[in-house]
């Protein structure tokens, strides 16, 4: 027997590897490694899912209290405004929570008003949003959402108010957000606007 002949049954003993070991295995590892690592994130959720829920409707509980802070619990209307993400009746006759959000510059712009019996803007609080840093995150802040309170439950324009300067987008935004929020009170309640109140500048 040659040399040549001796190295080529070699090869066939030890082989080079066969199709299962070269290619079918390799891909049957990576497709149960696949398996098991999407059952694994599956449970995560499973698990995780009822507190991220728990904690969003304490969060969305919290504001209903923060803007009519005199209501003991409240009970959700049926609401069907485009925007209005909850229509809350406070206990006792103590008005309306609502809550809002309009599309701004990089996010959405969620407010939270509450409505008093007489058709008046009680309370807003601006929503945390992911606007532009230190321009349209200012919608959220008091001196602007301040300006809205002691004003009538009707629609407003961007003349009626005071918008942030260099973040109109936002201001528009958070502007929309309450007029979402104004109407759903009208259309829900059929509340109309007390005699006193305005929607004008320095209403309040």
């Amino acid at each position: 027997m040659t040399e040549a002949n001796a190295s080529a049954r070699a090869q066939e003993r030890g082989g080079s590897p066969g199709l299962w070991q070269g290619v079918v295995k390799p891909v049957v590892v990576i497709v149960v490694i696949c398996a098991i690592v999407g059952f694994l994130l599956g449970a995560v959720d499973n698990l995780t899912l009822p507190t991220i829920a728990a904690n969003r409707e304490a969060k969305a509980w919290a504001t209903y209290s923060a803007l009519i802070p005199e209501a003991d619990d409240f009970t959700e209307l049926p609401c069907d405004t485009p925007g209005v993400t909850a229509f809350m009746e406070a206990d006792g006759n103590r008005g309306f929570a609502v809550t809002a959000q309009s599309k701004g510059y990089s996010s959405q712009v969620p407010m939270a008003l509450a409505f008093d019996g007489e058709g008046t803007i009680a309370n807003v609080i601006g929503m945390e949003n992911g606007e532009t840093p230190g321009l349209g995150t200012k919608v959220a802040l008091p001196s602007f959402t301040d300006q809205f309170v002691g004003r009538a439950a009707e629609p407003m324009t961007l003349d009626d108010i005071d918008a942030i300067t260099g973040a109109t987008i936002s201001s528009k935004a958070a502007l929309a957000a309450v007029n979402e929020a104004v109407e759903a009170y009208r259309a829900t309640t059929g509340g109309t606007a007390s005699a006193a109140a305005s929607t004008e500048k320095g209403a309040a």
